[in-house]
């Protein structure tokens, strides 16, 4: 069994090492990264650091301000883009590759073919986009297969729904979008299409996704009814989008907001595209905890975000707005389907740890990233820079100075063209404290390949056995086991600034359910550090607890022999 250690990149921005970085420039003023980049080099340092599987976001066409009509492909309106580089979720055609990432342009799929082909050598596997709820404004299928017909193209506009449909229209109004065209080349949008956050308005705001249009999976959003017999043309189109992907010999798709397309098409289509291609996996963005039973069970997917629980009950306790006892509730309420949730602390949605809009210190959140590596083996997610302790603190152009990473201006990031070196890799032009955090990451992720424990290994929390034990700071740490055949790993985190010495009492039921017989003297040492070894008998572990001193922002994770 593998440990799922997925490596989120934001394609256009690596191997970026153009350091103009004008606020909304141009891709000719700011550059861009390429597919190319990724080579075989880069490809090593990453699965080196422990990584398994990349996701590469902004694969798939979306629409952009620049200019590739010379070259056969449909040019765009930037009154319906956001940024000059545009949003990878607002797709121009499902069946092509952004222009953008491609060295040549007319090659970029063959390119993009490339990137898969040098990933598997390297021993990764490749997971995409799939972008189901909604499309852009301006959706043009340039390289669609023969036979294909593009969305909307067959419908009736006449109605505001039809399960024949696309899309849902309203009928004798037109689209009047939030920004002002600067020019008289604009979007003639008659009648209007509702936009991909349920918007059914014909004039959404500035904070609707004002970009892109909603999709008709055969639910009537005017009324809530259900239409999925005969099944819907919607279906029939997504499922050939997923199985065009699958051919190029991806491994996996995450897949957008995909709860807010009805469950009934995920039960339909995962098992058709699974099996052609059993081994390929459906990561699910859902962030509505009544759904994750029911997108898992009867939806099929292999792995849920975990945004609202664990990841916001971490960030919580790392901000200090919660304790660490708020992580027991956190696990408990995903008691059996746990192995499903994809556990992370970034991803392009989300602020940068590093930021003062998270904790100002990537060190901070040392103790939650040993939390989510190892209280169970389902999947790690780590956003490119995050073990390099990036802020995400420039102001890129239409994303401001927030905290996040742009996903919609041509930029670069300062300290992933540091680590590539003009593709050295050596770490030379890292600044100290951020090639150590590295240095760390890469240590800590390729242990959760080295241990049963945590690959297959049960969980057992401590926190209950340590509530009222006036020498654990329930406060300040989290401390559980994981076991598998005997073998015992103990992890204790420290949030706090300080260095704690604590004891930690490990109950005779922990012994019983692990299996381990009575009176047995256990010795170990902090698999981290290789250093800190502890001895003790059974019976001090149960009555006076484990002395154990943490550092601070740090954790010890104990091999029990």
């Amino acid at each position: 069994m593998q440990k799922i250690v997925i490596y989120q990149i934001f394609t256009r921005l690596f191997g970026n090492n153009n350091t103009s970085k004008i606020k909304n420039g141009t891709i000719e003023q700011n550059g861009c990264g390429k597919m190319n980049s990724f080579t075989p080099k880069a490809l090593h340092e990453i699965k080196n650091m422990g990584i398994t599987h990349v996701w590469y976001t902004g694969i798939i066409e979306h629409a952009t301000t620049t200019d590739y009509s010379s070259l056969g492909i449909s040019k765009d309106y930037p009154e319906v883009i956001k940024g000059k580089a545009g949003s990878p979720y607002a797709i121009k055609d499902y069946y092509d590759v952004c222009p953008d990432l491609a060295t040549n342009v007319t090659e970029r799929m063959n390119e993009f073919e490339g990137l898969v082909s040098r990933s598997h050598d390297a021993g990764l596997k490749v997971i995409i986009d799939f972008v189901p709820n909604h499309l852009a404004r301006h959706y043009i299928s340039d390289n669609k297969p023969q036979g294909i017909n593009d969305f909307g193209e067959n419908d009736d506009t006449s109605v505001n729904f039809s399960a024949s449909n696309n899309f849902y229209y309203l009928p004798d109004e037109t689209f009047d979008g939030p920004i002002t065209p600067k020019n008289a080349d604009r979007l003639i949008e008659k009648p209007a299409k509702v936009t991909g956050n349920d918007c059914l308005s014909s004039k959404p705001g500035i904070n609707d996704w004002y970009e892109t249009i909603k999709l008709n999976y055969g639910i009537n959003i005017f009324d809530g009814s259900k239409h999925f017999d005969p099944i819907p043309d919607t279906w029939q189109k997504m499922y050939d989008v997923l199985l065009f992907w699958a051919d190029k010999k991806i491994d996996g798709f995450r897949c957008d907001m995909a709860e807010m397309v009805p469950v009934e098409f995920w039960h339909w289509v995962i098992p058709k595209i699974k099996e052609k291609y059993p081994k390929v996996i459906f990561i699910a963005e859902v962030y509505n905890p009544d759904l994750y039973r029911q997108y898992i069970t009867y939806g099929g997917f292999d792995f849920l975000y975990d945004k609202v629980g664990m990841y916001d009950t971490l960030k919580d306790i790392i901000q200090g707005h919660k304790q660490p006892n708020a992580i027991t509730k956190a696990w408990d309420v995903l008691n059996g389907i746990h192995q499903h949730m994809l556990f992370f602390l970034e991803n392009h949605d989300e602020q940068r740890i590093a930021s003062p809009y998270f904790a100002g210190n990537p060190h901070k959140a040392i103790p939650a990233l040993i939390i989510s590596g190892l209280m169970y083996s389902n999947p790690l997610m780590i956003y490119f820079g995050q073990e390099l302790g990036e802020p995400g603190m420039e102001e890129e152009g239409f994303s401001g100075k927030d905290g996040r990473t742009t996903i919609f201006d041509y930029w670069s990031i300062d300290l992933i063209e540091k680590w590539i070196n003009n593709g050295s890799f050596d770490n030379a032009m890292l600044p100290e404290d951020n090639a150590d955090l590295q240095k760390w990451y890469k240590k800590f992720l390729n242990i959760l390949h080295d241990y049963e424990e945590i690959k297959e290994g049960k969980f057992y929390d401590l926190m209950w056995a340590n509530e009222d034990n006036p020498y654990f700071d329930s406060s300040k740490l989290y401390a559980f086991l994981r076991y598998h055949e005997g073998n015992i790993l103990l992890v204790v985190v420290n949030f706090s600034p300080e260095k704690i010495k604590c004891r930690i009492k490990i109950p005779a039921h922990a012994f019983f359910t692990i299996g381990v017989e009575s009176n047995k003297f256990f010795k170990g040492v902090d698999i981290l550090t290789q250093k800190n070894k502890v001895s003790f008998p059974q019976e001090v572990a149960i009555t006076n607890g484990l002395g154990v001193k943490v550092a601070p922002y740090s954790g010890r994770v104990y091999e029990l022999k």
